[in-house]
């Protein structure tokens, strides 16, 4: 009878565990409905009739997460010493570009800017910063990533950065993420409109590279319809861009990062740019977060610094608020020769280089 009993109470248990698992899922289902609905309601407030024609705009501006200071302590106290307006620079560096960051830094230091970070991605690096008074971020070691960190080339750090930046997201904070290959000018947070979730800089040298045009393709076997028309915008900059804490930023980080460790072979800036701007499609939804282009003057790549701008002579007496040397593998040289044509007004420290590089 006693082991009746038992064996009565382990079914009744069993089936009492089956239905707690079945209310939790029901209860996670309900609970995901309900913050897709306060998002819903935070983004669109309440219900609007349609406004006169012209006057009608969607939403453009995500609202940004709540901040978790419980994923990185250390890193919360830091950031609040740091930032002005939860916003920073942070760029991330090892001993590979040494030379580079000593520039970056001092330029920084020399147009006044606060609020910027260097994520030292070794010893070297820290104890530069430290001697040099320059806020920096020693990263707890990671033995997934660690060893690329200390001795990877650009393109393998260039990809640490999403997995990285995550963090600061999470933490409330909207960042300029910076390669160190750029020299500041101007303080860049006092030309920035913060409208969207991602403000890049462009790999674009005009109006049409930079901002959009309409190419037309010709296919003569067509006839009749012959020319079809397609967008065509050039890349955004993956080693400088503005992104807030919303989640589509987030997603866009995640999306990303997880690509890189799939396909260790891809460059970053490809992946960073198929992700932000390919539609969805039979077998893959596309991000939904919106992008501004920067004005590539004020934002301005080593191609259009090298080609155009200091060939002209009204647009050589502008002053961008970086320059970015994205274009040229010559990279150290042609930053030293930015800043004495900028800072130190030397007319002649851009003539010496060519517009393209030598192989």
């Amino acid at each position: 009878m006693l082991k009746s009993e038992y064996m009565a109470a382990l079914e009744k248990n069993k089936d009492l565990k089956l239905q707690v698992k079945e209310l939790t899922e029901k209860l996670q289902l309900a609970e995901q409905g309900r913050d897709q609905v306060q998002k819903q309601v935070q983004m669109l407030g309440p219900q609007k009739k349609v406004g006169a024609f012209g006057t009608v705009k969607g939403l453009r501006t995500n609202p940004t997460v709540v901040p978790d200071e419980s994923v990185n302590p250390r890193l919360a106290k830091i950031l609040e010493k740091v930032a002005v307006n939860r916003e920073l620079i942070v760029a991330l560096a090892n001993s590979n570009v040494k030379e580079m960051l000593e520039v970056w830094y001092s330029n920084i230091k020399r147009a006044g800017i606060p609020n910027y970070l260097v994520v030292a991605l070794d010893d070297e690096i820290a104890k530069l910063c430290e001697s040099e008074n320059v806020p920096f971020y020693k990263r707890d070691p990671d033995k997934g990533i660690d060893s690329v960190a200390r001795i990877g080339g650009n393109h393998a750090v260039s990809g640490l950065k999403f997995r990285i930046l995550r963090e600061f997201l999470q933490l409330g904070y909207s960042i300029l993420l910076s390669d160190v290959d750029i020299v500041y000018l101007q303080n860049p947070f006092e030309h920035l409109y913060r409208d969207s979730d991602i403000e890049s800089m462009t790999d674009g040298h005009d109006n049409r590279t930079a901002y959009g045009f309409n190419d037309v393709f010709d296919e003569p076997s067509m006839g009749w319809a012959r020319y079809a028309h397609t967008m065509r915008i050039w890349v955004f900059n993956s080693g400088f861009f503005y992104i807030r804490p919303t989640i589509p930023s987030i997603e866009l980080l995640d999306r990303v990062a997880g690509r890189l460790s799939r396909e260790p072979n891809s460059w970053d800036q490809a992946v960073f740019n198929e992700e932000l701007f390919f539609p969805s499609h039979n077998g893959y939804e596309g991000l939904h977060a919106s992008k501004r282009t920067m004005d590539f003057y004020l934002f301005m790549n080593s191609k259009v610094l090298f080609k155009t701008v200091r060939q002209d002579a009204r647009l050589s007496k502008l002053k961008p608020v970086i320059v970015h040397v994205n274009y040229h593998p010559d990279k150290l040289p042609r930053m030293k020769a930015v800043v004495e044509y900028y800072v130190n007004g030397k007319q002649d420290a851009l003539k010496p280089f060519p517009v393209g590089s030598d192989w």
